[in-house]
């Protein structure tokens, strides 16, 4: 009887060493995870050294940055956005302000005075103005070359004129006109309509050069 009761106890203890070799082993199993997440921080690791390379391109962005500042610097030193105070600009039909009148000494004609608006200095780079009377190619005035200072500037007081004959053709042909066209070039996008001091039959038109003496702008055909 004690013989069978020890044989049972041995038993018991070796199924008890099985247990707990199995257990044992079972919490050995999660080691292998732990270790295999030890690997996450080194990924992690990896966000530092991004930050690092974007701090290394900063300076850059600030270089850029400067650029900028530079470039604005340089803007600066040009007539802001509107204003026509700097010097060396051309002058468009819309920086000046046209008369004209009717001249009857030494020969009939039309003189133009054209005169910078307040506040603009500009130079007219183009030494004929663009002169015409309707739409029609036949209004287009003819430069004569007579006159002529290449390039007059205009500021303030200074004026420069240009003059025009309106019909160089014998008899009764042409068309009448109240109004003429002047552009200080032929592709300005701004021509000005100016109205004359009585409505003429036009046939032909010539003008003249720009010029600041008046007496240099009588137009004639040569």
């Amino acid at each position: 009887m004690r013989s069978r009761l020890a044989t049972r106890s041995a038993r018991l203890v070796l199924a008890a060493a099985v247990v707990t070799a199995l257990a044992a082993t079972t919490a050995c199993g999660p080691e292998d995870p732990s270790e295999t997440g030890a690997s996450a921080p080194s990924t992690s690791a990896s966000a530092p050294a991004s930050s690092s390379s974007s701090a290394s391109t900063s300076p850059e962005g600030n270089e850029s940055g400067k650029g900028g500042e530079s470039g604005a610097g340089k803007g600066g030193t040009e007539a802001p956005t509107g204003d026509k105070s700097g010097y060396g600009q051309s002058c468009g039909t819309n920086d000046l302000d046209f008369t004209v009148t009717w001249e009857a000494q030494p020969f009939s004609h039309y003189l133009v005075t054209a005169k910078a608006k307040s506040g603009i200095t500009c130079y007219l780079d183009v030494n004929t103005p663009s002169v015409s009377f309707g739409s029609g190619a036949d209004g287009v005035a003819s430069p004569v070359g007579q006159g002529g200072e290449d390039p007059i500037k205009l500021s303030g007081s200074s004026v420069a004129y240009a003059g025009i004959n309106v019909k160089t053709t014998e008899g009764e042909g042409g068309k009448q006109f109240e109004n003429v066209i002047i552009a200080t070039s032929e592709d300005d996008p701004n021509p000005a309509e100016v109205e004359l001091p009585d409505a003429p039959t036009v046939d032909k038109p010539i003008v003249t050069n720009w010029s600041t003496k008046r007496d240099e702008v009588i137009p004639r055909i040569v």
